[in-house]
């Protein structure tokens, strides 16, 4: 079956598990990088996608448009790549994608892992994304996305990698989704909310979260982390809102323990 989304298969072909990747707002498979490596040597088959609107994956997006659309494109690459069930990871925009899947479809997650994620809206990450789409708004898509590293990356990080996040930041203007499908992907994580739902998610869940995350409160996985009936969290002091990037063997040590457990 194919797929009008651009997706990647790494590692070995005959292992005995699948892990999905899904990126935040950005919604690139490249997200990832820091894990492939970790994942595949552990004898994981990864599956790496770009989401619909975005890289590789070019669409005009409907209108109303939804995390509970996003959830359906994982089902079809899923399908796509012959993936009956998945170890899925999301970081932000994508562990809401996680959750809508858990929620929709349980048979097809095994394990669910969320990296500063929310299960519903709160005001501070409202206020940046009021701001975020002003500069779109008002400047245009370079000052939105000479902004990004400002939210994603602790200071002195982005500082001490000012060439790499500089590259990072051309690269996303070079291939900016359009305003359009960028407010529409907002909208839709700005609406989500399945916070009275948690209690129904029964798949093993790995909460992880940095403290210094400026776009996302802490709090907010603390609040997950307590309200899903078989979650294990995991809090670093730092890294940021992007923590599995600029504190990658950390995290990677984190992520590679919770799947090496058996799920049910």
């Amino acid at each position: 079956m194919g797929t009008t989304l651009h997706y990647q298969v790494h590692g070995p072909s005959d292992a005995a598990s699948t892990v999905l990747l899904s990126s935040g707002l950005g919604g690139s498979a490249g997200f990832w990088q820091p894990q492939l490596c970790a994942l595949i040597a552990a004898g994981h088959r990864v599956v790496v996608y770009d989401q619909r609107g975005t890289g590789r994956s070019p669409a005009d997006l409907p209108a109303p448009y939804a995390v509970a659309d996003m959830a359906r494109d994982v089902i079809e690459v899923m399908d796509a790549t012959r993936t009956t069930r998945c170890h899925f990871a999301g970081h932000a925009l994508g562990g809401l994608v996680g959750l809508q899947l858990a929620l929709d479809e349980p048979s097809r997650i095994a394990q669910l892992v969320l990296i500063n994620a929310w299960s519903k809206p709160n005001p501070h990450s409202a206020r940046c994304f009021d701001a975020r789409l002003a500069l779109l708004g008002a400047i245009g898509a370079r000052a939105y996305v000479e902004a990004q590293p400002i939210f994603l990356y602790p200071a002195a990080w982005a500082a001490a990698h000012a060439e790499h996040v500089q590259d990072e930041v051309d690269h996303a203007f070079a291939h900016f989704p359009g305003e359009a499908n960028m407010r529409a992907r907002i909208a839709a994580l700005r609406a989500f909310d399945v916070d009275a739902r948690l209690g129904d998610i029964n798949v093993p869940v790995l909460v992880s979260a940095a403290k210094d995350d400026v776009l996302v409160p802490w709090t907010c996985s603390q609040r997950m982390g307590d309200a899903l009936p078989n979650a294990t969290l995991k809090l670093m002091g730092q890294g940021g809102h992007a923590h599995c990037v600029t504190e990658a063997d950390a995290f990677n040590s984190t992520l590679l323990d919770f799947l090496s457990r058996p799920s049910a």
